[in-house]
This record gives structure tokens, sequence and C-alpha cells, in this order.
């Protein structure tokens, strides 16, 4: 695959109320039909309530697949259990998240700190 992608114009994903087990199959549907070559995507955590370790699990396995179709994911506005959720799991450091929209828009313009998903253990490796 060529190193010059295109950059795409930038789209959101609001997330439902709870990212859970129940949830995690229809939230991982929404966010990859937003990944194609040069895609920026920003995932919009604001309504999220109740957050699982489906759900957190969810978001590794997308920010894999933005990897490898070399597409670019923001987290944005969590707050409350969601956001303790992403904290206590050691997500909070491994995503790029950001406290708004405006912040996530802002950072998909720049240069990525590291190509999406490097930042965690590559499929079929152990830690």
């Amino acid at each position: 695959m060529s190193s010059m992608i295109r950059k795409l114009p930038i789209s959101t994903v609001m997330l439902p109320a709870k990212v859970d087990s129940v949830t995690a199959t229809a939230v991982e549907g929404m966010l990859l039909a937003e990944l194609r070559p040069g895609a920026r995507v920003i995932v919009d955590g604001s309504e999220v309530a109740y957050m699982s370790a489906a759900g957190v699990r969810t978001f590794a396995s997308v920010l894999h697949r933005a990897a490898d179709v070399q597409a670019r994911i923001v987290f944005c506005r969590f707050a409350g259990a969601a956001w303790d959720c992403l904290l206590v799991s050691g997500f909070s450091e491994l995503l790029e998240i950001t406290g708004t929209t405006e912040e996530a828009a802002a950072r998909l313009e720049k240069e990525p700190r590291l190509p999406a998903g490097e930042s965690l253990h590559p499929r079929r490796t152990a830690g």
C-alpha cells in the first residue's frame, strides 16, 4: 500500500449510552463502517454512561483495523464511569483521547504521535 494516503474529511461517530457485551458488536460495526485508507474519525463518548471491558476490547479491535487501513481515530468527551473504565484499564494512555470534539479535530489535522495501533501489541503476539 502506498505511503501517500489522501486525507479524507473528518467523520464523527456518537457512541450509545452503554458500550458493553450487549452493544459491542453494533458499536464495532459503526466504527468499522467509517474506516478506509486515509479516514479520520472522531469517536464521541459524551453519551456513554456505562462501559464494560467488552467495550474497551472493541476499541482495541477497531484501533488495530484502523492501523491496517492507515486510518486515524481520536476519542473524545468521555466522563464519569466510562472515563473510569478507560483509566483503570490503562487505555486512557494507549488511545488518543481529548476533552472536546474541537481538540479531536485539531489532533486529526496534525500528524499522528504514533501510527494508529502502534501503542498496542500486534495481534498474535505475547505482551
